[in-house]
C-alpha cells in the first residue's frame, strides 16, 4: 500500500523495444493498491481491493474482472440502441479466468479476507496487448496491496511466424501467428497457460515454454524494484491450528471406511458417491457423545485425511481411485444421428462424463457480430456449452445464464476445433454447436471437444481432421522430487491433485491447451511430459472416435438448408438489393430463401427445397442477369412505337426490336407485328457503348451459337 498519497512513483523498462510503465500513486487513491500500466499506446489500470475483516467462507474468496471500454479503442458500440458497456465480452471473461489462474495459486491456504482484482483498459493500439500488460500490472498490484501474495509472476505471449517465435505479438502479426499462447510465470514454472494454435506439433509446443519463459526475469526484476522502493507491510495470516486429537481419532476409527469409499465406490450411482459416503462418517461422529469440535472442522480434518490418502496413493503406490493404470483412458461409446430433425448429433460418453452435441447449420447472413476494442468482426463457427446441476447429481434452480466456467469450457472446445473447420469458399455456411453436459465426472470440456468433432461430421460439415482432447493431472511430493502424471482425471482425482492440464489436437498437432493448477506453479520440464502423455491419450481417443464415425457424410441433413453460391457484378448489388431493400425482401418472402449478398459480388442462397431455390435464383437471375450478344430470351411488349417495340426480357434486361428486325417482309407499322403485352422470342444484336440493347425478332429462330460463330 502506498504511504504517502501524494507521490507518484513513474517506473519503466525496456522490453522487446517497447517502453514498459508501472506509474503508482495518482489514480484510485482509496484502493489498496493501483497501477497505471502502459506499453505504446496501450494502457491499463490495475486496482486491488480488501475486505478489511476475514470472511466466515470456507474458501479463499478472490474475484478477478477484466473490464474492457469501447472508448479505450476509440469506438462506439454499434448497437443503435444501447451505448454503454454492459455484459463482458466472450474474450473478456475468458481473460479474466486467465488472470485468476495466474494469481489463486500463490495465495495462502487459510487466507479469508475478500480480495477484488479488476483491470481496466484505457487505451489500446491495437498492436499492444492489453492482457499480457494486465497479468504483469495486476501482478505488481496485489504485490503492492500488503495481500499475502507469493508473488510476482510474469504474464507472456508467445506467436510462431514463418516457423520462428515471436513474443508478444499484436495485431496483424497475430493474425498470421500458427501459435496464440498466453502464459503466466517466474523462473522455470508455469502457472498458467491459454493457448490455441494450428495443429503445431507437441514439440515445438514444449521450445515456446522454453521461449517465453526466457522473458519472465526482466518482468519479475521489474516489479520487485517497485515493491523494494515501496516496501508495503503484509497482512499477517494466522496459521490454521492442527487438530491433531481430532486426526487421530478419524484415522483409527474410519481408516478402513476411507479406504473403502476412495477405492470401492466409483462415484457412478446416485446416493453411492463418496461424498455421500463422506457425508454420512462426518454425521456419524457429529452424532457421538461430547463431541467438541464443529460439523465444518470436521469435515475439513476428514477432506486433509481423504486428500493425502489418494496423493499417497498415486505417488506412492500408482493407484489410483479409479483403479485404472496411469496412463489409461476410461471406457469410451458413442453414437451419431441421434436426434431426427437436428442437422446433426452425437452422444460421446467417457466413464459416466457425457456430452450430446448438437450442430446447426444456417446461412453465412447468420454469423454472430462480435464488437471489441478493435470494432466489428463476424464469426462463422461457434461452440457453446451447458452444465446444469442435474449433471452433476445436484438441485437446484435451472441457470438460463452461462457462468465463467460454461463460457470458459465452450471457448476451449470451440479453438479445439476452429483450424479444421472448412473456409467459407468450401462450406459457405454458418455453423453453431451445442455440447449440452448430460453427466459430469471430469473432463467435460473435452468430452465436448470430442462430441463436436463426431457431430459435425454426422452433420456432413467437412471437417479437415477429426479433434480429440483429454485431460492430464499431477500429484507431486511437496518438495516436487517426486512426480506422477495421471491420464484422464476424473473428479476425484482432479480435487486432490495438482494440475488440470487439457490438450486437444488432432494426429498431427495440438489445437489448443489450458492449464491451472494448484501449486506455486509446474517446472517446464514437467509441463513437456505431460505434452508427451497427452498426446499417447489423443491418439487412442481418436482411434475409437474413428470406429463411431470415420469421415463428415457426403450429404447434409433434409432439414437444414442448402446453399448454392453464385457471382454477380459488383455494380449490380445495388439492384438486386432494389431502394430500402425492396427487391431482396420481396425474393425472400415469395420464396423463403435466406440471401446474404457479400461485397465481392458473392450471393448465398440458402433453401431447405429444390423447388424454393430454382424461384429464388430465377428471382435473382432475373434482376441481375445480363444480356449476352446472340442469346435468344422471351420478353414481353412493354412499349410500342411507330419505328419498333420496346421489349422487357428481365428488370435487368430491356431493349429495341427495330421495324426492320420484326420480320422477313416490309413493316410500316410495329403496331400491325406485335400487340401491348404480347410475349415475343427475341434475340440480341447488339449493345451500344451506353448499355442500349438491341433486339431482332426476325432472326430469334437461328441457333444461338451462330452469332458468335
Amino acid at each position: 500500500m502506498v504511504e504517502n498519497k501524494n507521490k507518484t512513483i513513474v517506473k519503466t523498462v525496456d522490453f522487446d523495444n517497447s517502453k514498459l510503465s508501472f506509474e503508482v500513486g495518482e489514480l484510485a487513491p482509496r484502493a489498496n493498491a493501483a497501477i497505471l500500466a502502459s506499453m505504446g499506446e496501450t494502457v491499463v489500470l490495475a486496482t486491488v481491493a480488501v475486505s478489511k475483516e476475514d470472511t466466515d467462507r470456507d474458501y479463499f474468496p478472490l474475484s478477478v474482472e477484466y473490464i474492457e471500454k469501447f472508448y479505450a479503442g476509440g469506438i462506439i458500440s454499434g448497437s443503435r440502441f444501447v451505448k454503454r458497456e454492459r455484459f463482458p465480452s466472450e474474450d473478456a471473461v475468458l481473460t479474466a479466468r486467465m488472470i485468476d489462474r495466474s494469481f489463486r495459486p500463490l495465495f495462502p491456504d487459510n487466507f479469508r479476507k475478500e480480495v477484488q482484482v479488476v483491470v481496466t483498459v484505457l487505451s489500446f493500439d491495437e498492436k499492444n496487448d492489453p492482457a499480457t500488460l494486465g497479468i504483469n500490472a495486476a501482478s505488481a498490484a496485489l504485490c503492492i496491496s500488503g495481500v499475502p501474495f507469493d508473488g510476482p509472476v510474469a504474464g507472456v505471449r508467445v506467436g510462431l511466424i514463418d516457423g520462428e517465435f515471436v513474443i508478444n505479438p499484436g495485431g496483424e502479426q497475430l493474425e498470421r501467428s500458427d501459435l496464440n499462447m498466453v502464459f503466466s510465470g517466474y523462473e522455470d514454472r508455469i502457472v498458467m497457460v491459454d493457448s490455441d494454435s494450428k495443429e503445431v506439433a507437441d514439440e515445438k509446443i514444449a521450445d515456446a515454454f522454453d521461449f517465453g519463459a526466457k522473458f519472465f526475469e526482466t518482468l519479475i526484476n521489474f516489479q520487485k524494484e517497485l515493491v523494494d522502493e515501496l516496501k508495503p507491510k503484509v497482512m499477517e495470516v494466522v496459521e490454521a491450528e492442527v487438530k491433531v486429537e481430532l486426526k487421530e481419532m478419524i484415522e483409527k476409527k474410519y481408516s478402513d471406511q476411507i479406504n473403502t469409499i476412495i477405492y470401492d465406490l466409483k462415484g457412478n450411482i446416485p446416493g453411492e458417491e463418496r461424498s455421500v459416503a463422506f457425508a454420512k462418517i462426518v454425521d456419524e461422529i457429529m452424532g457421538g457423545e461430547d463431541i467438541e469440535y464443529s460439523k465444518s472442522e470436521v469435515a475439513g480434518m476428514l477432506e486433509k485425511i481423504v486428500k493425502g490418502r489418494v496423493r499417497k496413493g498415486i505417488l506412492e503406490d500408482h493407484r489410483r481411485p479409479s483403479e485404472r493404470k496411469l496412463d489409461e483412458v476410461r471406457e469410451i461409446t458413442g453414437k451419431v444421428g441421434l436426434l431426427p430433425r437436428t442437422h446433426g448429433s452425437a452422444l460421446f460418453s467417457r466413464g459416466i462424463t457425457q456430452s450430446l452435441s448438437i450442430v446447426t447449420i444456417g446461412s453465412t447472413r447468420l454469423e454472430q457480430i462480435v464488437e471489441s476494442l478493435e470494432g466489428e468482426e463476424t464469426k462463422k463457427y461457434m461452440h457453446h456449452y451447458n452444465g446444469q446441476s442435474f449433471s452433476l447429481g445436484e438441485a437446484g434452480r435451472y441457470n438460463y445464464y452461462p457462468g465463467r466456467r460454461e463460457v470458459g469450457h465452450g471457448a476451449l472446445a470451440e479453438k479445439a476445433l476452429l483450424p479444421v473447420i472448412p473456409s467459407e469458399e468450401e462450406f459457405p455456411y454458418t455453423i453453431r454447436v451445442v455440447s449440452e453436459i448430460l453427466s459430469q465426472q471430469g473432463s467435460s470440456s473435452m468430452a465436448a471437444t470430442c462430441g463436436s468433432t463426431l457431430a459435425l461430421m454426422d452433420a456432413g460439415v467437412p471437417i479437415k481432421k477429426p479433434i480429440a482432447g483429454i485431460a492430464i493431472g499431477l500429484v507431486t511430493s511437496e518438495d516436487l522430487s517426486k512426480h506422477v502424471l495421471v491420464t484422464d482425471m476424473q473428479d476425484f482425482e482432479d480435487f486432490y491433485g495438482d494440475m488440470d492440464f487439457k490438450v486437444t489436437g488432432s494426429k498431427d498437432g495440438v489445437t489448443a491447451i489450458q492449464m491451472d493448477n494448484k501449486l506455486k506453479g509446474v517446472p517446464i520440464s514437467i509441463l513437456k511430459e505431460a505434452l508427451s502423455s497427452a498426446k499417447a491419450g489423443i491418439e487412442h481417443v481418436l482411434e475409437v472416435m474413428q470406429g463411431i464415425i470415420d469421415s463428415p457424410r457426403k450429404e447434409l441433413s433434409q432439414y437444414a438448408p442448402k446453399i448454392t453460391t453464385l457471382k454477380i457484378s459488383i455494380d449490380k448489388i445495388g439492384d438486386l438489393i432494389g431502394p430500402g431493400g425492396k427487391v431482396i425482401k420481396e425474393i425472400t418472402e415469395k420464396t423463403g430463401a435466406e440471401i446474404d449478398i457479400k461485397p465481392d459480388g458473392q450471393v448465398h442462397v440458402a433453401t431447405i427445397s429444390t423447388e424454393a431455390k430454382e424461384k429464388a435464383l430465377e428471382m435473382i437471375n432475373s434482376v441481375v442477369e445480363e444480356a449476352e450478344v446472340g442469346k435468344v430470351y422471351e420478353g414481353k411488349v412493354a412499349r410500342i412505337e411507330s419505328y419498333g417495340a420496346f421489349v422487357d426480357v428481365s428488370p435487368a434486361i430491356s431493349g429495341l426490336v427495330h421495324i426492320s428486325e420484326m420480320a422477313d417482309k416490309f413493316v410500316s407499322d410495329a403496331s400491325s407485328i406485335v400487340k401491348l403485352g404480347e410475349t415475343v422470342k427475341v434475340k440480341v444484336i447488339g449493345i451500344d457503348d451506353q448499355g442500349r440493347i438491341n433486339f431482332s425478332m426476325k432472326r430469334a429462330s437461328e441457333p444461338e451459337q451462330k452469332e458468335s460463330e
